[in-house]
């Protein structure tokens, strides 16, 4: 492990999160965001459903490591919520063992440490059209629907009030960009980077008003070797140096 050690945030879940690094994806904004000031790790696996996951819980989480996550960011739901096949199989999870499996996963991260916190993120919603009009021919059909969609977000959305744990709707969020169906998926799923965006904003509002001791904000944490040094660019008087440690402008958004 290269040092020094920076609080760690992970990222936990199913494909919203193995896929967040790539075409502009919300855990890459996120590390851009928080360069120098967090590690942001990636434990995501595509088509997982809340029975998979609590099966590596404790391999992923240890409860005896000795550095515990500042933060977790755990989505869990959108495979849970396809439409249950006549076989048996696949990754649908009735509601029911959904809210329980979720207990347990929110409980057991909450419990990592008395520092660690805890960020949920709804089922987003799909667009439905091209979710369901799948062709291909080597799985079957799925069911994929906003109605399933929203009764597992809403059902995140209660437990973590219950458990105090913070949580963000994204079924709804989603919604209010406009023309969101075309602007946020690139295949009706999965995020595009506009729909990563929504994230991103909402994960940082989290952040922002939390009553956290230590504050996540990007803007409340110390930047790693955020000294002055005669080495940075000479300024314009000639005189004095231009710190660079905090500059923003390369971004195309300017995160609040």
């Amino acid at each position: 492990m290269v040092g020094p050690t920076r609080p760690q945030f992970v990222l936990f879940g199913s494909s919203l999160v193995q896929m967040s690094f790539s075409n502009g994806g919300w855990g890459s904004i996120l590390s851009d965001i928080f360069a120098r000031k967090a590690d942001i790790l990636l434990r995501g696996y595509n088509g997982w459903n809340s029975r998979r996951f609590l099966k590596i819980l404790n391999e992923v989480f240890p409860k005896d490591n000795v550095v515990q996550p500042s933060l977790v960011i755990v989505y869990v739901g959108g495979n849970d919520s396809v439409g249950a096949h006549s076989s048996g199989l696949g990754p649908h999870v009735p509601l029911p063992e959904y809210i329980e499996n979720m207990r347990k996963i929110l409980i057991h991260l909450k419990n990592l440490s008395e520092s660690t916190r805890v960020i949920a993120l709804s089922c987003p919603p799909v667009h439905e059209e091209i979710a369901c009009g799948n062709t291909s021919t080597i799985f079957s059909k799925l069911e994929r629907t906003n109605e399933l969609c929203q009764s597992y977000s809403e059902a995140c959305i209660n437990l973590c009030q219950e458990l105090d744990v913070k949580a963000i709707d994204l079924f709804n969020a989603i919604q209010k960009r406009d023309n969101w169906m075309n602007a946020c998926f690139n295949d009706g799923i999965h995020l595009a980077e506009e729909g990563s965006k929504i994230v991103v904003k909402e994960i940082l509002k989290v952040l922002k008003e939390a009553d956290w001791d230590p504050c996540l904000h990007w803007k409340s944490m110390p930047t790693e070797y955020g000294e002055d040094s005669p080495y940075d660019l000479v300024a314009v008087d000639g005189k004095t140096t231009l710190n660079p440690s905090d500059w923003t402008f390369h971004r195309e958004v300017q995160w609040d």
